[in-house]
């Protein structure tokens, strides 16, 4: 089994690091009474993990007949061939129509169910930022339709992806990275539980995990799986390279090779087809230029871009003025 299922929390209490977002969602669970809800953080921070707490304080035994969660990148992704597989959709989806159709039809035929022993379920979409743009317009009118019966919970890494008309229609919480010195307590803890021996994941290994993991405290306990059920040494560089690390070099490759045009397809696939925030894509740049470039100016530009974006810019305006300022002031 794997660990970061094993100690996934059932708590709102058992949520590290987001002791705001934790705060407003424990004022909800006590009064019974919930807004619709924007969720955005990193991956790995607890958002999932948190409506799911959510859920079971305000339900008890009936939190799952009253949650409703649609995958919205599975959906996305995959279309009516996910609808066919699931056996919650197989049975409602109309092979006839397009998978927009179906979409709207199948929120509106669970939105439509009543909520058991309670005043209202909720409906939750996991990924959404790949939901379209039209299929969101229709969800505007959906959450109009049905609001006094269910509360729409999205959560998403990307929350730009979000249209106005439903990002204003929700009250919005920010989930971020999870804080090295929690992840490593936590890590710490997992091993005791585990009664994996100290000569098996040492402190050494512990202050490589830590820093890999990024804030992702899921990613850091899956490392730490790997670490304690390894029969050898482990390359933690090996481990942890992602497709969107290759991306991201791909990206300073372009740059490098004077195609400022590329780099900036690249970063932008980083954000719509992988689904990354902006914090992300940079966190994935920096990783790509300490390993290549190491330049100082690289960092001092990924640093100004990392701040301009975490006080609201928008995501795509700020990553392509950053590749042209790395490639004006150290490629050209």
């Amino acid at each position: 089994m794997l660990w970061s299922e094993k100690y996934r929390p059932s708590t709102l209490e058992g949520v590290l690091g987001q002791e705001e977002a934790v705060r407003v969602l424990s004022s909800f669970a006590e009064s019974g009474n919930v807004p619709h809800l924007l969720i955005v953080g990193p991956t790995g921070t607890g958002k999932s993990i948190a409506v799911e707490a959510l859920a079971r304080t305000l339900y008890g035994a009936n939190w799952q007949e009253n949650t409703t969660v649609f995958p919205a990148a599975d959906l996305f992704e995959q279309g009516k061939k996910y609808l066919e597989a699931d056996e919650r959709f197989g049975h409602i989806y109309k092979k006839d129509e397009s998978f927009l159709t179906n979409f709207k039809y199948l929120v509106k035929w669970y939105a439509a169910i009543r909520p058991l022993d309670a005043g209202f379920k909720l409906m939750v979409f996991e990924g959404a930022s790949a939901i379209s743009r039209e299929a969101q317009q229709g969800l505007r009118r959906i959450m109009e339709r049905y609001s006094g019966t269910c509360r729409f919970v999205f959560l998403t890494t990307n929350g730009s992806a979000i249209i106005p008309a439903i990002a204003s229609r929700c009250l919005p919480i920010t989930f971020v990275p999870v804080d090295d010195d929690l992840i490593r307590r936590r890590l710490t803890a997992i091993l005791e539980g585990e009664g994996v021996a100290a000569d098996r994941v040492s402190a050494d290994d512990l202050d490589l995990i830590v820093p890999a993991a990024g804030g992702d405290l899921r990613r850091a306990t899956i490392l730490l799986q790997v670490f304690a059920e390894s029969k050898g040494p482990v390359d933690l560089a090996q481990t942890t390279s992602s497709e969107t690390e290759t991306v991201a070099a791909s990206a300073f490759a372009a740059l490098m090779s004077g195609n400022p045009a590329a780099a900036r397809q690249r970063a932008e696939s980083l954000l719509i087809d992988y689904g990354l925030t902006g914090p992300e894509v940079i966190r994935e740049l920096a990783k790509a230029a300490e390993r290549e470039y190491n330049d100082p100016r690289i960092a001092v530009a990924l640093a100004d871009a990392d701040l301009v974006i975490r006080r609201g810019s928008n995501e795509f305006i700020q990553i392509n003025a950053l590749l042209a300022r790395i490639s004006q002031e150290v490629f050209s």
